[in-house]
């Protein structure tokens, strides 16, 4: 056994490229293997800013030998037949043989194929995998055809100590690599992956990502308990910091703190988007410090001071932006940015973005009763929210939209209702984000989203495949969550019109938002299909269904009910005609159809009664009052009897099952 290294060596890759550059490296290569039939050990993927590599240890030297047998025509086909099975196969007539089975004499031909030395197989398949690698964004340079996200300089193959033979594009594989850039640019030649990890680390390289993040973060850490402060944690910035820097390298840097008086959602978008500084807060009040924390590439040759006033300087000047914008901006009133949003196309066929205030007004209105508010509060919310959309400070860092609202409406006097919900009002963006809860930013959350929706309904630009360029899903998946979460009951029809199909898309997508969470997507359907658009009450009725249908009398009773709806279904088919007719119950003959008539209709009004005060419990227990009389009827009862009167009352019997048991849910789209 043998092992193999592998390195794509190049100018900078963009940070947020590199993890799954790196998973691709490893799934094309060890597919290729797979698809050779050599088998390994362990394959590990790494990524630093100039390079991908890849170690694989336990590799055989040699692919293993092929016997493989191939059946081919009738030994007495015509020889045209036989020829064209010999070409197939690749071997000559003389090397077939005939063997005898049930339908006759066959010829057969025995392959056999020598294997391979692996290295010709790690030569074919790397090249293979350069030239069709699946960057995000490449480019082509020099008098070259290869893309590649940043040009590639040089490749890294060693296989059994060895370089192994290969070019693409007129590099040639080495078995030498480089250094940190500033610090170690030279080249040198490797063994082994052993030997390349270490000599990377000798010439200032840390080529495993965790062990960079992990770096990062527990010396910023240090830096900030140091200072006497708190560092705010953030995951995403740390992994984009780890793949901008080979050698990290963090310090810590100040700001005036006049700064502070920046709104703090400004001031770390500031210094996180621009320059991926970590923020810092202060212990005793909570509140964002002036310190920050930066990741050098390089160990400076000073104290750090150059360095860091450099650093500080840079980070000064995009402070005094924000500050800059934000005063700009106080100096008039939020509503005085209404009239510009009157000369902004929110889309060509759904007007401007004044003409959706006005429809979000309107809404938030009409849902502010539902939800518990004043409806003064919501129309002023809703007037507001998408005013900070003109301001300087948005038009700079459109990420804070809605935030600056806030700011902005609490400086001129609004209450802190209406303020909150103009910031909250794009919740939730996502599963994860926290979801809207006071009344009045759920009146002007739900009525944002559902005037996306019904709009783009309206003008039939639905989602289509993976297509969603509106972003209709998430909407309405954040409807779904400020309902239930908030316990909202809502007649969503009230509000739209069935005909758009924006009910069913509803149905979808509550169905992947529930199935995240365990519930079966079958018995939201077979809810759903009662007609009822109350997602609350949707909910319950699924989850007392749920836990019915796992006990043994919602198993057999939906077990009962699919064989009187298979029946009924075959009967009808072939008689052209529906039992739905009343049950004659002195016409039914036996005494087990008689009793399971009389529990049928007390079993029904029970559950519908229960309906009604939506005690869901109760409508589950008088359907499991069915299952003794359904299963009696069954044991004991012929439906299809000798007397068509019989038979035909007996088959509306069985309409009457399939009625009374389908009053909670429609049992024919329940699985199982």
């Amino acid at each position: 056994m043998a092992d193999l290294l592998i390195e794509l060596f190049s100018e900078e890759i963009p940070a947020r490229m590199q993890a799954k550059a790196s998973d691709d490296l490893k799934r094309m290569m060890t597919s290729a293997f797979k698809e050779a039939g050599l088998t390994f050990d362990e394959a590990e993927a790494f990524a630093t800013p100039r390079r991908l590599a890849l170690s694989v240890t336990g590799l055989p030297t040699t692919t293993p030998d092929i016997s493989e047998e191939r059946r081919g025509p009738r030994a007495d086909a015509p020889e045209q037949a036989i020829a064209g099975f010999l070409r197939g196969a690749g071997v000559a007539r003389q090397d077939l043989v005939e063997r005898e089975d049930k339908k006759g004499t066959f010829l057969y031909a025995v392959i056999e194929q020598k294997g391979r030395a692996t290295a010709e197989v790690v030569a074919e398949a790397l090249a293979q995998t350069i030239r069709n690698f699946p960057w995000p964004k490449s480019q082509r340079w020099g008098a070259g055809n290869l893309k590649w996200v940043r040009p590639l300089h040089s490749i890294l193959c060693v296989f059994e100590g060895e370089t192994v033979e290969m070019e693409v594009d007129g590099i040639h594989a080495r078995a030498r690599t480089h250094g940190h850039r500033f610090m170690a640019p030279g080249s040198y030649a490797v063994e082994n992956f052993a030997d390349y990890k270490q000599r990377l680390l000798d010439h200032k390289v840390i080529l495993d990502p965790s062990r960079r993040q992990t770096l990062i973060h527990d010396t910023a850490q240090t830096l900030a308990s140091a200072a006497g402060l708190e560092l705010v944690e953030d995951a995403g910035l740390l992994a984009e910091v780890a793949g901008l820097v080979e050698w990290p390298v963090p310090m810590i840097g100040s700001f005036d703190a006049n700064f502070l008086a920046v709104p703090e959602e400004v001031l770390q978008l500031t210094m996180k988007k621009d320059q991926k500084y970590f923020v810092t807060r202060d212990r005793a009040t909570g509140k964002l410090a002036n310190k920050f924390i930066f990741t050098a590439n390089i160990e400076p040759s000073d104290d750090g001071s150059a360095v860091t006033g450099g650093n500080e300087r840079v980070l000064a000047a995009r402070l005094a932006d924000a500050q800059f914008f934000c005063e700009q901006d106080l100096k008039g009133k939020l509503e005085d940015n209404l009239p510009a949003l009157e000369d902004i196309v929110f889309h060509k066929d759904l007007g401007t973005v004044a003409e959706r205030v006005e429809r979000i007004r309107k809404l938030a209105v009409h849902l502010a009763p539902i939800v518990g508010c004043d409806p003064k509060d919501a129309d002023r919310a809703a007037q507001l929210c998408k005013a900070d959309l003109v301001s300087g400070m948005v038009y700079e860092f459109p990420e804070v939209q809605g935030v600056m609202g806030r700011y902005y409406a609490l400086e001129q006097g609004e209450s802190n209702a209406v303020a909150d919900a103009i910031r909250d009002h794009y919740g939730p963006l996502g599963p994860n984000d926290e979801c809207p809860s006071t009344p009045v930013s759920v009146a002007v959350a739900l009525a944002e989203k559902l005037d996306t929706l019904i709009g783009f309904f309206g003008i039939d630009q639905k989602p289509t495949g993976s297509k969603d360029p509106f972003a209709l899903r998430r909407a309405a998946l954040g409807v779904i969550r400020l309902i239930t979460e908030n316990n909202i009951r809502l007649d969503l029809s009230d509000l739209f019109d069935r005909k758009t199909g924006l009910l069913e898309f509803f149905g979808d997508r509550l169905k992947v938002q529930q199935r995240d969470k365990g519930v079966r997507h079958d018995l939201i359907d077979a809810v759903f299909a009662k007609g009822d658009d109350d997602l609350v009450r949707i909910l319950n009725r699924v989850s007392a269904l749920s836990a019915f249908l796992e006990s043994d009398d919602g198993t057999n009773l939906l077990a009962g009910y699919k064989r009187a709806a298979n029946i009924l279904k075959i009967e009808e088919k072939k008689d052209g005609k529906a039992y739905d007719q009343a049950v004659d119950v002195d016409g039914l003959g036996a005494d087990e159809a008689k009793t399971l008539s009389g529990a049928l209709a007390k079993a029904k009004e029970a559950a519908e009664n229960a309906l009604i005060s939506e005690d869901f419990e109760a409508a589950m227990a008088a359907l499991s009052t069915l299952r003794a009389p359904i299963d009696a009827f069954f044991d004991k009862v012929k439906v299809n009897d000798n007397d068509a009167a019989v038979r035909a009352n007996r088959l509306a019997l069985l309409s009457e099952i399939r009625s009374a048991v389908n009053t909670v849910a429609d049992f024919s789209l329940i699985e199982g």
